[in-house]
């Protein structure tokens, strides 16, 4: 009864995501000083290798906080976290490159930094995830089957289209209209349907916003 307390409580979404950001962020802190150790996949590692040999981190910042962002809007909606795009990716590359970028060495340098400073980022990135979900999908009584949980990655994270759109319904009629078109007009273009049902409902949900 103590485990299930803990694994469906809301406030323990939060430490989840802390301990695993902290692993993560502290993995790019061993690839960083000693060449090995980064929690991704090799092809993203290779535009922070570059950075850290140019000393330019602005297109792995850019791609990285972008995945970020994203992720952690399906999240919202879905009920369903991308570990690879939210947290091995946005934690573990986009915010150590924006960090370089601007000069600010020692969270990435330091092993006990490095820990501390993927703990607080995840643990708000929970945060902000529970929060967003309760004030507008959960807000209606449903969580259209999904609490919010670990999953997926940057390869399977494409197929939640589906369940983006569903959730967004959900939550009200023109948001889930955005999210449907979004994802017309992506599926038109040959692009993944996710990202189009993403910012459908983000802009939607702007013009439209959850009383």
């Amino acid at each position: 009864m103590i485990n299930k307390s803990f694994w469906y409580a809301d406030w323990s979404f939060p430490i989840i995501c802390g301990l695993l950001s902290a692993g993560i962020f502290a993995g790019t802190h061993t690839f960083y000083v000693y060449g090995i150790g980064a929690f991704n996949e090799i092809a993203f590692v290779a535009m922070l290798k570059s950075g850290m040999t140019t000393g330019d981190y602005g297109a792995v910042a850019a791609f990285s906080a972008s995945f970020l962002f994203a992720r952690v809007i399906e999240g919202s909606l879905v009920g369903i976290l991308d570990i690879g795009g939210a947290l091995q990716t946005g934690i573990g590359l986009g915010v150590p490159a924006l960090l370089l970028a601007g000069g600010y060495t020692l969270p990435v340098e330091n092993f006990f930094a490095a820990l501390a400073t993927g703990l607080i980022l995840g643990a708000l990135i929970g945060l902000i995830i529970i929060l967003i979900r309760k004030f507008t999908v959960n807000s209606g009584g449903s969580t259209f089957g999904a609490d919010v949980m670990m999953g997926a990655g940057n390869a399977s994270g494409r197929f939640l289209g589906p369940m983006i759109i569903l959730s967004a319904m959900v939550a009200s009629i023109p948001i889930g209209t955005g999210s449907l078109l979004g994802a017309l007009l992506f599926y038109i273009w040959k692009k993944p349907i996710t990202g189009g049902a993403i910012l459908g409902a983000m802009i939607f949900g702007g013009i439209f916003p959850i009383l």
